[in-house]
This record gives C-alpha cells, structure tokens and sequence, in this order.
C-alpha cells in the first residue's frame, strides 16, 4: 500500500493546524508556507476535509481553518480514509460483506484480512495528539552521548 501525496499531506495540515491551535483560524497560505506545500494543492485537500467534522471553516477577514475536534479524537486512519479511500490492501476486502465469489474457498484471504486488521488497528490508534506527543520526545536539542 502505497499512500498518496493527498493523505501525507492532509496529515501535515492538520498536524500543523494542531501545532498552532492557539492562533484561531489560520490563514490556509500560512500553512502552504510553514509546510511547502502549494496552496492550490491544500484547497483539493480541505475540499476533501471539508465533508468530515474534522476541519472547521471561517470566512471573511479573521478567516481560515482549525481543527473540528481535539486531537485527540482525530485517527490517522480517519485521515487517510477521506483523503485515499479504503485501506483495504485488496479490493475483496473494502465492503463489509466479502462480494468476491472465491471468498469461501480462497487460501491466501486470511493473509490479506490480516494485514488489513493490523494496519486499519495501527492507524485507528494513532491521533494527531500522538504524533504530536512524539515529536515533543524528540526536540531539536534532544543529544544522547
């Protein structure tokens, strides 16, 4: 699997809108310049947010973007989901009820129904809170000798 510029940046708005979350709403070209990242590329991806409670809008002078909900109640796996669609690593897998006709006898569907649960458990348990937590333990000055 493979995720797309979409979902990674998508992720780095958001992180970023978390980062800041004491301006307000920001400004979308601040967050394509802290990120490099083009701003016509962050409009096709708040387009995509916008249809989820995850990013909150404000128009007009003090306008732009903030975070929907605490994040801590924003997953990886939500983001990914709105930006790439199904996680699903093979395409039997992405409704809820297996359509494909070998499902009954196929050898290898536990393999990849497998991997789908670990990846879909991973992502679902990583927030914005988290990565942010993390990057915290890390800091710019953070030397070990």
């Amino acid at each position: 699997m493979k995720i797309s510029t979409k979902g990674r940046y998508a992720l780095r708005m958001l992180v970023d809108l978390a980062e800041h979350k004491e301006a307000g709403f920001i400004p979308l070209k601040e967050i394509a310049v802290r990120q490099n990242i083009s701003k016509q590329y962050l409009e096709q991806i708040v387009s995509l947010l916008n249809t989820s409670d995850i990013l909150k809008t404000n128009r007009g002078k003090q306008g732009g973007y903030s975070l929907g909900k605490p994040p801590s109640q924003i997953t990886v796996g939500q983001i990914l989901r709105i930006t790439e669609g199904s996680l699903a690593p093979i395409a039997c897998l992405e409704d809820k009820v297996n359509q494909c006709e070998r499902a009954a006898t196929c050898k290898t569907l536990s393999v990849w129904d497998g991997l789908y649960k670990v990846v879909t458990d991973y992502l679902d348990n990583v927030t914005i809170e988290t990565i942010l937590e993390q990057n915290d333990h890390k800091g710019p000055d953070n030397y070990i000798i």
